[in-house]
């Protein structure tokens, strides 16, 4: 066995020595950069005051680092520049600092809240960041309408109401929401719906709605419902069980047998809520509970949901750039950016101390409008359920790292079989839809080794190339894809956000065989990009319905196949699905506005409301078009001006 060298990374008594050079070499090599970067901290630095605000290192496309925010900008903004105290990451981060811009505000805890809101919409590089596409899901109970409605909602909470949540996944909310109409009989349908019923509908005959909109139920009747529901989703649901067996009981001694069936099942569905309840939190009312797991540098968050003592789920969260940050800053950093998009409760239960507590205590209150107390409890009920918290968070960890080293272990599986280098990191799988060449539409679909990443994904109204040519259909995709790289021009992106026109795939996948490779082929050849990255092209076998059978088309005419039991011909399935139902979305939207569509669209001017009010006098578009002048400004809503805007759109030159 060879003897490890003094000094290498596998000498123990040099491993010491080795990082130290390594950082070293780092600095070194990063000098000039560095030194630049600290130029332009320096001359933010001359115009701050010591006031509390957020600021924002920004690199030389003007795309942001890092944000941070601070008690005092300018001792805070100061302390980048002094390098010998900066760890190795800090130095990179100072070495692509160009410019900085400045926020001042009113308070420190002011400037935590701007700071959580600025990562969410930027995503720098440099700050830990909370990798979540999804919305959460609440239940929203209208005020609105003389009969509220009970509902799903995502999204900003506009609508008037009381809202209820967050609860961890679509699944949960929907088990929940169904148990409720059984349980309260409130309508879930639209108000256009329910004002144009003149008899129930399916719910009432299943026992899941009181009908409202025929008279079934007198608005009193309606109101009483509604506030067992608020009271049961407050946390009163032993008081509204105890309510309804009173009543169950007195339509039993009244022999009104069809009434006490109705509010046994109304009971058997509270029940069903209380019994789905894995966890016991009766007592805890309304809080969220954090836990924080790590191993091998990698970083898991599992959150609970409490609200009105009832478990509404959990969710695991996985953060990136978590490199070289405390565990306590993490699960900080996380909750912030958590509670950017979620009302935080009274009471959030963590499993160690964070740094500043007090002032994301005074943060949170702040956006929840009460106060928020976070806490660590050490006995009690409290204690039980953070430690389910904290076991749930090493597990979800460690499925997450048998699950990335399975994927990673495909990638390399799957780089192998392609010939290329190294596994792929940016996976790019392209494919057409249309009709006879109809309202054709391309798209594009990402893969990285973390998943699908759907915020990536892009779509292609294929205008240039002729009906039914598939080859043409890809050639003007692949142009419309890598023009702009090609060119060295920007793209227009929202901020913050990076066009995927700046980045190039490790590996570039087309639904389809040597015809759509050599489509893809000779667009990057007149981009000179052909060298830059791989190109497959993935066709059914000659058994054209039978998976499994698929043929890889090389550039240069080689053809591979796999076992139909190998992992990674299943991964390439499940990426050549997902383009497909992507794609296929796309294309029925796009059919599905076509047939909506009508020939006064194309007149300028004209907006929905005018088209309607067109429509409703004329009948037809086409007797719009044949239509005087008079007849045009007789319309209602259409002014003379109008009237001869659309005379002059259909007889110009005539």
């Amino acid at each position: 066995m060879a003897k490890a060298e003094a000094g290498s990374p596998h000498d123990p008594r040099g491993a010491e020595r080795f990082n130290e050079s390594r950082a070293a070499q780092t600095v070194a090599s990063a000098q000039p950069n560095l030194e630049a970067g600290v130029e332009a901290i320096r001359n933010t630095v001359a115009t701050l005051k010591p006031v509390p605000g957020v600021y924002r290192m920004l690199d030389t496309r003007g795309d942001v680092l890092y944000v941070g925010k601070a008690r005092s900008l300018k001792a805070r903004v100061a302390n980048y520049a002094a390098v010998n105290q900066l760890t190795t990451r800090l130095m990179r981060m100072v070495s692509q600092c160009r410019s900085m811009e400045i926020v001042t505000t009113n308070s420190e805890a002011e400037a935590l809240l701007l700071e959580a809101q600025l990562i969410k919409r930027f995503r720098p590089p440099f700050n830990v960041l909370l990798r979540d596409d999804k919305s959460f899901p609440f239940i929203l109970l209208r005020a609105d309408h003389e009969f509220p409605r009970i509902h799903k909602h995502r999204g900003a909470r506009r609508a008037k109401g009381s809202y209820y949540g967050p609860f961890a996944s679509a699944g949960s909310v929907n088990t929940t929401l169904n148990a409720l109409q059984k349980l309260f009989l409130l309508r879930s349908c639209t108000d256009g719906f329910f004002n144009n019923r003149d008899r129930p509908c399916l719910l009432y005959q299943i026992k899941r709605c009181s009908a409202p909109c025929v008279g079934r139920i007198d608005e009193d009747g309606y109101d009483a419902l509604v506030k067992q529901a608020k009271d049961f989703l407050a946390g009163k649901s032993s008081q509204v069980q105890a309510d309804l067996e009173r009543q169950m009981a007195k339509a039993a001694d009244e022999l009104d047998f069809e009434t006490a069936a109705i509010l046994r099942d109304r009971l058997r569905a509270a029940t069903f809520i209380q019994g789905s309840q894995a966890i016991n939190a009766r007592t805890l009312g309304d809080a969220d509970v954090f836990a924080l797991a790590s191993k091998g540098g990698h970083v898991g968050v599992q959150a609970f949901f409490i609200r009105g003592g009832q478990n509404w789920g959990h969710r695991a969260f996985f953060p990136s750039h978590t490199k070289d940050v405390e565990e306590a800053q993490v699960l900080a950093d996380v909750m912030l950016q958590f509670y950017e998009e979620v009302p935080p409760p009274p009471n959030v239960l963590v499993d160690r101390e964070l740094p500043e507590r007090e002032l994301m205590e005074a943060a949170l209150s702040e956006v929840a409008g009460k106060k928020v107390t976070i806490a660590i409890p050490q006995r009690g009920d409290r204690r039980k359920l953070l430690s389910q918290a904290q076991r749930n968070a090493v597990e979800a960890l460690e499925r997450r790292l048998a699950e990335k080293g399975t994927k990673a272990k495909v990638h390399r599986e799957l780089a192998e079989f392609l010939e290329m280098g190294e596994p792929p990191e940016r996976i790019e799988v392209y494919d057409n839809s249309h009709i006879q060449g109809t309202k054709a539409v391309g798209a594009m679909v990402v893969a990285s080794p973390e998943g699908f990443e759907k915020s990536q994904y892009r779509k292609f109204n294929i205008r240039e190339a002729q009906s039914n040519d598939d080859f043409g259909m890809m050639r003007e995709v692949m142009e419309r894809r890598f023009r702009k790289f090609a060119e060295g021009t920007e793209p227009d992106a929202k901020p913050g956000k990076k066009g995927h026109e700046t980045v190039l795939p490790d590996l570039l996948l087309v639904d389809g065989g040597k015809g759509q490779v050599s489509s893809v082929m000779s667009v990057l050849e007149e981009y000179g990009l052909a060298d830059e990255f791989t190109v497959i092209g993935i066709a059914k076998g000659p058994h054209h319905g039978r998976e499994g059978r698929e043929v890889f088309h090389f550039p240069d005419g080689r053809e591979k196949t796999l076992p139909t039991n190998s992992p990674v011909l299943f991964y390439a399935q499940r990426l050549r699905d997902e383009v497909h139902r992507y794609v296929i979305g796309a294309h029925r939207a796009k059919r599905s506005k076509a047939i909506t569509a009508s020939p006064l669209d194309e007149i300028p001017g004209i907006g929905p409301a005018r088209k309607r009010a067109l429509l409703l006098h004329f009948g037809t578009a086409s007797k719009v078009r044949a239509a005087a002048l008079e007849d045009l400004q007789r319309a209602p809503g259409v002014s003379a001006k109008v009237a001869q805007q659309i005379y002059d759109f259909y007889h110009a030159g005539g």
